[in-house]
């Protein structure tokens, strides 16, 4: 027996006062309390009777007094549960919510036990903390167990209680149990929320039960449960995903009848579900049921069947859509015009995106700093890097700040054209406007001078981002000691190569045979066996 359960004996049992003593009686010393004398009744198969506690019983009852038992002495008791010392209830409580607040799980759940068998009322906030407790660490049992106590004892156990313990049998599959609860938890006082319903409605469909998870919402609506739209929204987007739009339009249907009627919140989750599947025949059969029941289409709806049109490049029915947009009281949006935008670019389409942008500006629409680097990116990797500062300039004047996210994507643009000098700049004005680089800007230059033949500044380049401690990839050292090497600049190619070490990027012998191989293929056989030369001294290639 632990030392926790023999305390457990020792200080939390009620023994009856009265007990029939006409067995025959014999002394013995228990081998598990050296010291402590013990009656043992022969008629009474786990009856013990502790006459006098002496030291062993002593120390027990010391090394409970940080839990709140207390020294008061012991009453010559009964009990089958084994010799302990008779506690008021309040003294039960105080251990127990000690007990709780050291984490004492295990000891709090059996005190709360005994403490039922003998009539004592458990401290229903300790109660309350040792079930969450036992939820967190998976004991959903013994967490059930001490919840029934707590309930049998008059105690109510708050809704968010009963969504733990819900939440762990639904999460095991124990769906019956789940339910059962559901129920308890209803006459108990405690109502349900959105949280219990929408936790049982997903366990139903995960095990595949969709129409008892239609048939359990339409009893609760019965029942008198408030139509909880979160509730009722969950609902039809799991039916929609398991059963198709069409039984959705009928589940939408028959709950009208119980008085739950869907918004426009429900409708854009179908929407945007179907949407995200590509199911444009479903997004036309949930439209039309919007259409139908006089509800107005709002800006996410609009937003999101846009979305899904540029994706798919039906350009034709989006302008319809901005058309109608235009005529309602929804008009486009920044999110509107960034989704436009987005489509138009990625598809290849600038010229449209940039007639988007200034058309956005026109309507008072105030473009943010999403708009402007997705305008920025694109027009970059198009080449049209004039147009890119100039529009970098009108941003500047705005409230929007260029971020890394700008300065890299125009930077890059510059480098890919060659046109390294106001790549430079531009990269001083990033520094200048608080804007730290990162690894990418940093790479962008690099290549840039590389392919512009500007190895010397590629080379700079490579060694303030080495000293700032900022990682490369090896391609690039790659790139820059091949440049290196093209122009006859072997010291400096060593050089980068000592930093390429330095700077902890070691590649293995592989990529150092690419290095030599690729200089040697250039033509430069001399160059190659001198900095193959080298990197055999530093035992980076092997002797062959």
């Amino acid at each position: 027996m632990t030392s926790s359960s023999l305390l457990l004996e020792a200080h939390f049992l009620h023994i009856p006062k009265q007990t029939n003593l006409s067995y025959g009686v014999r002394l013995l010393n228990c081998s598990d309390c050296k010291k402590e004398t013990v009656l043992r009744c022969s008629g009474l198969q786990s009856t013990s009777l502790c006459i006098e506690p002496v030291d062993d019983l002593s120390e027990r009852s010391s090394e409970f007094h940080h839990y709140g038992a207390t020294k008061a002495k012991p009453r010559m008791v009964f009990s089958t549960d084994g010799p302990i010392t008779e506690n008021k209830e309040d003294t039960n409580n105080d251990i127990l919510h000690n007990l709780c607040s050291y984490g004492k799980l295990t000891d709090a759940c059996k005190l709360v036990e005994v403490m039922a068998r003998h009539n004592q009322v458990p401290h229903f906030p300790s109660c309350t903390n040792l079930v969450r407790g036992l939820t967190r660490i998976d004991q959903t049992d013994k967490a059930m167990c001490i919840l029934r106590i707590m309930v049998m004892s008059g105690g109510v156990p708050d809704t968010i209680t009963y969504n733990m313990v819900i939440g762990n049998l639904c999460k095991k599959g124990d769906l019956s149990s789940a339910l059962v609860l559901l129920e308890d938890m209803s006459l108990t006082g405690s109502s349900p929320d959105v949280i219990t319903y929408n936790t049982v409605i997903r366990c139903m469909f995960d095990n595949g039960n969709y129409e008892d998870a239609i048939e359990f919402w339409e009893k609760q609506l019965r029942n008198g449960c408030p139509p909880y739209m979160i509730t009722f929204t969950v609902l039809v987007e799991l039916v929609c995903r398991y059963c198709g739009s069409a039984r959705a339009m009928e589940v939408l249907e028959d709950m009208a009848v119980e008085g739950c009627y869907p918004d426009i919140v429900t409708y854009n989750s179908l929407v945007n579900y179907n949407c995200r599947r590509g199911k444009l025949e479903d997004v036309a059969l949930v439209i039309q049921h919007i259409v139908s029941h006089g509800v107005e289409l709002n800006t996410v709806t609009y937003n999101t069947l846009l979305h899904s049109l540029c994706s798919h490049g039906y350009w034709d029915e989006v302008d319809e859509i901005l058309s109608i947009m235009y005529k309602t009281s929804c008009s486009p949006t920044v999110i509107t015009y960034n989704i436009l935008i987005n489509g138009l670019c990625k598809a290849g389409l600038l010229s449209r995106a940039i007639d988007f942008f200034y058309q956005m500006v026109e309507q008072r629409c105030s473009p943010d700093i999403v708009t402007y680097n997705t305008v920025l990116g694109a027009m970059s990797k198009e080449g049209m890097v004039n147009e890119a500062i100039v529009l970098l300039g009108l941003l500047r004047k705005t409230r929007c700040s260029p971020g890394l996210i700008t300065y890299n994507s125009v930077i890059d643009g510059l480098a890919r054209k060659g046109m390294m000098e106001k790549a430079l700049e531009l990269y001083n004005q990033m520094v200048e406007a608080g804007v730290s680089p990162d690894d990418i800007t940093r790479r962008s230059l690099i290549y840039g001078f590389c392919r512009a033949n500007l190895v010397e500044e590629a080379s700079q380049v490579l060694k303030e981002t080495s000293n700032r401690g900022n990682g490369i990839r090896g391609s690039t050292y790659r790139l820059v000691v091949q440049g290196l090497c093209k122009k006859g600049e072997m010291e400096m190619a060593v050089q980068v190569v000592e930093i390429m070490l330095t700077s902890g990027c070691k590649p293995d012998e592989s990529i150092y045979t690419a290095i030599v191989k690729g200089v040697e293929e250039m033509g430069m056989g001399s160059e190659a066996d001198e900095l193959q030369k080298k990197l055999r001294q530093w035992k980076l290639l092997r002797e062959k």
